[in-house]
Parts: C-alpha cells; sequence; structure tokens
C-alpha cells in the first residue's frame, strides 16, 4: 500500500515537471515580461494540481462505490444461500488442489463467521481486497501535493528573476528533476537506470522544444 502511495507520488510530481516545465517554456518564448510567464506558471500548477485531485478523488469514489456495491451483493448471497456459498468456496479450494474433505472442512470453518467469510469470498471470488478501499480524500490531496511539488520546481527561477538567465535555470532545474525522477521510477520497476532515465529526460525535452516552437511562433506572430 504504501509502496503504491509512493509510486502515484513519483508520477504526480513527474506530470507536474514536464506539463509546467513545458508550460513556462512556451510562454517564455512567446512573452516578452517574466510577469506573463509567472502568471502562467503559476496558472498551470494550480489547475494542473486540481485536475489531478479531481480525478483521483472521482476515479477512487468510484472505484470504492463499485467495491462496497459487489460487497453488499456478496454479504446478502452469503446470508440467504449459505449453502451453495459454502459449495462454491469449497470447490475454489478443491481447484487449487486441496482434497475435497479438507477442502469442506476449510470452507464450512470460514462460513462460520459472517465477516471472514465476506473477507474470504470477496478475495477468492471478486478478487477484491476488503482492506484496499482508499480515501478519495486522501488520494486527492496527495495528488494535488504531488503533482504542485514537481510543477513549482522549474517556477522557481521566476521567482526570483526572468529572462534568458531564468529560462536556462527552469531548462537546468527540469531536466535535472526528470532525470531524478527517472532514476526513482527506475527503483520501482527494477529496469535499467539509464534507459529510464534517458527516457524521462527525452520526453522532457520534446515537450519542451515543442511548447518553445509554438511560443516562438506566436510570439513571431504576435510582434
Amino acid at each position: 500500500m504504501q509502496g503504491g502511495a509512493a509510486r502515484a507520488a513519483v508520477f504526480g510530481v513527474s506530470d507536474g515537471l514536464v506539463s509546467n516545465v513545458a508550460l513556462i517554456l512556451g510562454v517564455a518564448a512567446a512573452a516578452e515580461s517574466g510577469s506573463s510567464v509567472l502568471i502562467a506558471g503559476v496558472s498551470g500548477l494550480l489547475a494542473g494540481a486540481t485536475s489531478m485531485a479531481a480525478g483521483e478523488y472521482v476515479s477512487m469514489k468510484a472505484q470504492n462505490e463499485l467495491v462496497e456495491r459487489e460487497l453488499e451483493i456478496e454479504r446478502r448471497s452469503l446470508a440467504e444461500h449459505p449453502r451453495a456459498e459454502t459449495h462454491e468456496l469449497a470447490s475454489i479450494y478443491e481447484s487449487r488442489g486441496i482434497d475435497a474433505e479438507v477442502a469442506s472442512e476449510m470452507a464450512t470453518a470460514v462460513m462460520a463467521d459472517p465477516e471472514v467469510a465476506l473477507e474470504v469470498h470477496a478475495r477468492e471470488e471478486l478478487g477484491v481486497d476488503p482492506d484496499s478501499i482508499g480515501n478519495p480524500v486522501g488520494a486527492a490531496v496527495s495528488s494535488f501535493i504531488a503533482f504542485a511539488i514537481g510543477a513549482i520546481l522549474p517556477l522557481i527561477p521566476w521567482l526570483l528573476g526572468e529572462g534568458d538567465g531564468a529560462i536556462l535555470a527552469s531548462v537546468a532545474i527540469g531536466l535535472t528533476a526528470a532525470a531524478l525522477v527517472g532514476a526513482t521510477i527506475a527503483r520501482f520497476t527494477e529496469r535499467s537506470i539509464v534507459r529510464t532515465v534517458g527516457r524521462q529526460v527525452l520526453w522532457a525535452v520534446a515537450a519542451c522544444a515543442l511548447t518553445w516552437g509554438i511560443g516562438s511562433a506566436l510570439g513571431a506572430t504576435v510582434t
């Protein structure tokens, strides 16, 4: 559970970093003032983090409601058809190589406690872990924070200055952070660090190059 949360946080940081550094460079290429870049960067941070949080909340809420519905159906079935449910559980155990008599004894023992029976049937029949139901609000807050952390990194130079120096600093911070995110992802996925870091940095460079080119073209058109 904690490992999954950590992975989600890393990917949230990655999304915030790549999207906002690309936005910042795109606006920097088109705008003449640092304040425009700063406004765009802050707006991108808030909009992206809010969108991520809302999406995570809705997704987890819907998932929880689906799981709760399945558990309620299973709870009613256990109460109304205990023999059939006992036989079904015993059949599952038998399919895994357990002797028929032992499987029947195990299923009967499980059915003796309604809460244990519900948990076991949920795992064995539905593939659902009742204890894995998460908190949508907590997930939304975590997503907001993770995205905001990634998004604020390339924005830091624009809080302190502007111009070419801020642009170069944003690029440097963005690529360094992308490399660190790639290394962390490689650790979680047990993939090649060099390949994962290279892929992460390449995507960041591609996004920045695309928005810089579009920003430059729009800036030239406007002026």
